[in-house]
């Protein structure tokens, strides 16, 4: 890629948001994907009552992970070291990529192919390396997609979800050398495996993800569909995988449980095709696996989250996208309007943990509160309440913010704050709001044109020429 895709700041959203809806190519790529997701969903949980009670429990068993938190990660890396796996720690995302780079120097890679990892996207890292003369190839098949077109993901699931074939295609034909336009599904599949096999045996460093983490036996879990995570952590001489803090468990029983809701929410399927457990580096007797494994944890803004007992439940999330495939605001705009790692709902609620209220609080107010996130979230993630409490964050005078989020009181403005105290007294008081009805309808023709977002869609509204209350009268 030629340059950094950085955070796109909230003035961009709207504008963003308006050039997806105008698009009719765009419009008809999402709603055919989004239908396809709800259906394939709905089909792995006929039963409703087995559904609820799986939700009931994969919701105690994020609840108590995080409740035991900092527990469970003191004893995970205490497994993980018995074990041969070596942990480190980062606060930021820049000292994560420091970690990762001096690892990757110390055994003079110049390679590093990745199986999908979000968190290694909220580090930039692909940038960071190639900063350092280290190239990185995705292996995932939507995220090489993306990273020949220089974007970013769109869906945590599914990258390339905003792709066409032809897109792809194009894509291809133009990128990778001695390719020619094919818009065959199966031909561009192999295409892009042909490429990244003979990756993945030149690769120093293999990159991974993590779903998981078993506190009991240091257990690094991961799951995935096309074979790219697997041989990302088996082949290169050093595997080095990249989580959040949240992402831990207590028990191996823990996780069954989990997968269960993470598939079928996901993409629909009973299980993955790979379920991939890693306990350690390889052994003697064994004849595939890396020399090391390296575990990085990063923090950046969860520890924001979690020190808040509401704003805690963030951190439950298993990162399965239903909350985006049900959603009425992102299968319209997609993922790329929000600027965000995480697009959607999951996205408006953790990204102003990692970038601060400041640049995100805008995303907090992109939602109409409909419910929909929280009916189908496996985790029972209360989003509409979550986002609520983040509007009000954000909407509060600074001098009187919380500091449960950076950037707290961000969008506040004394003007607007008046006119509401304002609006609040006129409704309060009997005097006032008969005072305000008799001026509105006196003077209506003063009534704007522009009434903000209500007329890009609506004639403006403007109040009666006569009272309810004066009509009544005249019956009377």
């Amino acid at each position: 890629m030629s340059q950094p895709l950085n955070f796109v700041p909230v003035a961009e959203f709207r504008e963003r948001a308006r050039a997806v809806v105008s698009n009719p190519d765009l419009q008809k790529s999402l709603r055919g994907a989004m239908d396809f997701l709800q259906a394939k969903r709905t089909v792995q949980f006929p039963d409703d009552a087995e559904l609820q009670r799986l939700r009931d429990l994969g919701e105690a068993i994020r609840q108590y992970s995080l409740a035991h938190l900092p527990e469970l990660l003191v004893t995970l890396e205490a497994k993980l070291s018995a074990n041969g796996i070596h942990v480190h720690w980062a606060e930021t995302p820049e000292e994560a990529n420091a970690i990762f780079i001096d690892i990757a120097q110390r055994h003079q890679a110049r390679t590093v192919i990745k199986g999908k990892s979000m968190v290694s996207e909220e580090m930039e890292l692909n940038h960071a390396l190639q900063e350092v003369s280290i190239d990185a190839l995705e292996s995932d098949m939507g995220e090489y997609i993306v990273q020949l077109a220089d974007e970013k993901p769109s869906h945590i699931i599914m990258p390339a979800i905003h792709k066409t074939k032809a897109q792809i295609a194009e894509l291809f034909a133009e990128r990778i050398p001695g390719v020619h336009y094919t818009d065959s599904v199966d031909e561009l599949i192999q295409i892009g495996r042909k490429v990244l096999r003979e990756k993945f045996a030149a690769a120093d460093i293999g990159v991974s993800g993590v779903n998981f983490m078993v506190a009991e036996t240091g257990t690094l879990c991961l799951v995935e569909n096309e074979g790219n995570g697997r041989m990302s952590t088996t082949v290169p001489r050093i595997h080095i995988a990249i989580t959040g803090i949240e992402k831990v468990v207590e028990k191996l029983a823990h996780v069954p449980p989990l997968l269960s809701l993470l598939t079928r929410s996901a993409t629909g399927q009973a299980v993955t095709t790979y379920v991939n457990m890693i306990s350690s580096p390889r052994k003697p007797d064994e004849l595939d696996g890396p020399e090391e494994v390296h575990l990085i944890l990063l923090d950046n803004g969860r520890t924001q989250a979690y020190a808040d007992e509401q704003l805690r439940s963030t951190l439950q999330c298993i990162r399965c996208g239903a909350c985006m495939n049900h959603c009425p605001v992102y299968t319209r705009i997609g993922g790329h309007a929000y600027g965000t790692t995480y697009p959607g709902p999951i996205g408006k609620i953790i990204s102003p943990h990692l970038l601060g209220l400041a640049s995100t609080y805008e995303l907090a107010t992109a939602s109409t509160l409909c419910g929909a996130c929280a009916e189908v979230c496996p985790v029972r993630i209360p989003i509409p309440d979550l986002l609520i409490r983040l509007r009000t964050e954000a909407y509060t005078n600074p001098a009187t913010a919380s500091q449960a989020v950076r950037g707290a009181g961000s969008a506040y403005s004394s003007v607007a704050m008046a006119l509401w105290h304002a609006w609040a007294a006129t409704y309060r008081h009997p005097v006032l709001y008969r005072a305000f009805t008799w001026c509105a309808s006196r003077f209506r023709f003063l009534t704007p044109g522009k009434q903000g977002g209500w007329t890009v869609n609506h004639r403006a509204m403007q109040p009666a020429r006569r009272r309810f209350r004066d009509q009544l009268k005249d019956r009377a």
